[in-house]
């Protein structure tokens, strides 16, 4: 089953936003009651993963993703007319798709644990897909 889409305003070249609420928000009210719930962004300087929300922590991987993959390196990509190399392995790491378990119409993540889109290239504005198998 098909769900309608998010749209997630990002605030950086390297930001991570945590988005479960507004998936929740989502299937409430719809007849979903169990099952796997799909994420998935259709982007490729774009991630999605499970983690902590804590704010400090959300600051901690942007930094810890531009000390991993440098933006000013030396890439193939970027000698064409494209600058973007690092966003893409960046994202490329991290994954496009993630699975979630629904149980009862809610999402099962731990108890510290929520779905974070991470921005490689931003800011933009992102789609994430959500489906329900």
């Amino acid at each position: 089953m098909q769900l309608p889409s998010l749209r997630v305003a990002t605030t950086a070249r390297t930001s991570v936003h945590p988005i479960g609420r507004q998936i929740q928000a989502v299937l409430d009210g719809r007849d979903v009651r169990d099952g796997l719930l799909l994420v998935s962004v259709p982007h490729t300087t774009c991630a999605v993963t499970l983690n902590e929300p804590e704010s400090g922590l959300l600051d901690d991987l942007a930094r810890s993703l531009e000390r991993l993959v440098p933006w000013n390196d030396d890439y193939a990509h970027n000698r064409g007319s494209e600058d973007n190399a690092a966003a893409h392995v960046r994202a490329a790491l991290l994954g496009h798709q993630l699975l979630v378990p629904v149980v009862d119409g809610r999402l099962q993540v731990g108890v510290w644990q929520d779905v974070l889109l991470v921005e490689c290239d931003g800011p933009r504005t992102r789609t994430v897909e959500l489906r329900v198998v």
